[in-house]
């Protein structure tokens, strides 16, 4: 093992999504609404769209109907449940992505009313909480998708962007073992992840590890290198070569 990094780059990529396309400014806007976390646990406490799963509310007539027509126009829509969640989930990360946590939220319950199968929907309500630095809350969602699709990629390689974030301010060695274990896993089971590849290879580049670094980095590549920052690009060219 290397000395312990400073995992700089690293945090350029994150929010905890698996298949984020984010840009740094993106992700500044994001931790943004960091601040707001206090205000949006208050109004979940009445609003149940503000919780996973509806707060796992028990709904009213009104609620219930408008929920089944969402479902039947999503059908309609895609063919199929499963097809209409990734619909849904996709709007949602969309909202997460500018910033909108609230909007974010709304689509991926509804993603989950769909299909509450889909372990991805997980990646949505964990990257919420992720947006506003409460990994414990994070990684608790991630665990439950996880529970219904223990080789889901994404959440793997989500749950290890949790741990390295808690290592920068913890400095503990077990965050970082914990985060570069399940990046490993993550790409065991899914080499083709863009996401993973780029993060491992942004945790080699910040151990200084050049051979591993530029592994990762043009398998990512290869495959489009989508979530791949250009100042990222820069550094790894100026250290190490490509």
């Amino acid at each position: 093992m290397k000395n312990i990094c400073t995992l700089v780059f690293l945090t350029i990529t994150i929010i905890a999504c698996g298949n984020a396309n984010q840009t740094d400014n993106q992700v500044t806007n994001i931790s943004g609404q960091s601040d707001s976390y206090e205000a949006w646990n208050k109004e979940a406490e009445k609003e149940i769209r503000l919780n996973p799963k509806y707060g796992n509310a028990v709904k009213s007539t009104q609620q219930k109907a408008a929920d089944e027509e969402l479902i039947k126009r999503y059908i309609n829509m895609a063919g199929t449940s499963r097809k209409g969640a990734e619909l849904l989930l996709k709007k949602g990360f969309e909202y997460l992505y500018s910033g909108n946590l609230r909007n974010a939220m709304y689509r991926f319950n509804q993603a989950w009313l769909l299909d509450s199968t889909d372990a991805n929907v997980y990646s949505g309500f964990a990257s919420v909480y992720y947006s506003f630095k409460d990994y414990k809350k994070s990684i608790a969602l991630l665990d439950q998708g996880l529970e219904i699709d223990p080789k889901a990629s994404a959440l793997l390689t989500d749950k290890a962007t949790n741990y390295l974030t808690i290592f920068q301010t913890s400095k503990s060695l077990l965050d970082m073992k914990k985060g570069l274990s399940l990046l490993k896993e993550s790409y065991a089971i899914d080499p083709l992840n863009q996401n993973t590849l780029y993060k491992l290879s942004t945790y080699y580049f910040d151990s200084n590890d050049c051979d591993l670094s530029l592994k990762y980095y043009r398998e990512c590549m290869k495959l489009g290198g989508q979530p791949v920052v250009q100042r990222y690009k820069d550094a790894i060219k100026e250290r190490c070569g490509s």
